[in-house]
């Protein structure tokens, strides 16, 4: 199988996968336009924005048509996304947009967003199975958005720091950030950066002793609640009993208030809430900086689609 970001030149097989991949759905009121399309306005189509061609020894397999939207929050719209129904069942869909969004992370969109109809609910699996989530509803017609995750690169622990000062100027009452790394990468350290960032009275140091410590707003902005769920229940404990003792916290009770920042919470914190941020820190491979570290970002639910997350991240240490 072979994927290939096309242009005018492939209209011929793009319309054509269009066609058989939308004329083998069951029929819907109203009904979708796909079929309308000719090789004139997918090649002015392809033209204008570019799209996607899955081959394989079948032929043309499958195909999308890229839709940059919303430049304030750099959306990109895929559209007419299609599978010949020969190459049904053989990963062409999920194919297609694995590359999508690498082609959209690589131009420097912040996630991506389809329309779905709300009678097709296998379809609506499909998208929900690969992070996509509801955004807006609008009959017969689901909007899915996925925010796409972001990675920066860090050399020093003022340089994370740094990175949790400019993550903290996007948080809100409510969000949770769940921390994920080794031992001694840097997730306390991040956390203080995000202390300082919202301006929270106290220093922000590991609360490996107490799991969890409080710390209030200095003017009008949300407390940070700073959670370790290392300890709970021991080394040899289950998560499920961890996540048992860290409901047992309390800490529902000011999620809707603060901004939660729970360590070593993978596994185990997720679910607190429906929306949250996965930051997952690593340890520089190969890099002749000790402290070098990968921090990545990676956006769970609808509410990071419009909170510029790679904008404001990527030229955090500029």
């Amino acid at each position: 199988m072979n994927v290939q970001t096309v242009g005018p030149e492939a209209a011929d097989d793009v319309v054509a996968v269009i066609h058989a991949g939308f004329g083998a759905r069951e029929v819907l009121d109203p009904p979708s336009s796909a079929p309308d399309e000719t090789v004139e306005s997918v090649a002015t189509a392809l033209a204008d924005h570019g799209g996607l061609l899955v081959t394989s020894e079948l032929g043309p397999v499958g195909a999308l048509l890229f839709d940059p939207l919303d430049d304030e929050h750099h959306l990109l719209g895929l559209r007419r996304v299609a599978v010949h129904p020969d190459a049904q069942g053989r990963g062409v869909a999920r194919a297609l947009v694995r590359h999508a969004e690498r082609f959209a992370a690589e131009h420097g969109y912040a996630a991506t967003r389809v329309l779905a109809r709300a009678e097709l609910p296998r379809t609506l699996r499909f998208w929900h199975h690969l992070g996509y989530v509801e955004a807006e509803r609008d009959h017969p017609l689901v909007t899915l958005v996925k925010v796409l995750p972001v990675t920066v690169e860090t050399r020093s622990p003022d340089e994370a720091r740094c990175l949790g000062e400019r993550l903290a100027e996007t948080l809100r009452p409510g969000d949770l950030v769940i921390l994920s790394g080794d031992l001694g990468a840097g997730k306390t350290t991040f956390t203080q950066g995000v202390g300082v960032g919202l301006g929270v009275r106290g220093d922000v140091t590991s609360p490996t002793f107490v799991i969890s410590r409080v710390h209030p707003s200095l003017d009008d902005g949300p407390p940070l609640v700073h959670v370790d769920a290392y300890r709970l229940g021991g080394p040899s404990t289950g998560s499920g009993t961890r996540l048992d003792e860290l409901d047992d916290l309390d800490l529902d009770a000011s999620l809707d208030e603060a901004v939660t920042v729970v360590e070593w919470g993978e596994g185990v914190a997720e679910g607190l809430a429906d929306t949250r941020l996965e930051v997952r820190i690593t340890r520089g491979r190969g890099d002749d900086v000790e402290d070098a570290r990968t921090v990545t970002f990676v956006p769970v639910g609808a509410r990071w689609a419009g909170a510029g997350l790679a904008h404001l991240l990527t030229g955090a240490l500029a």
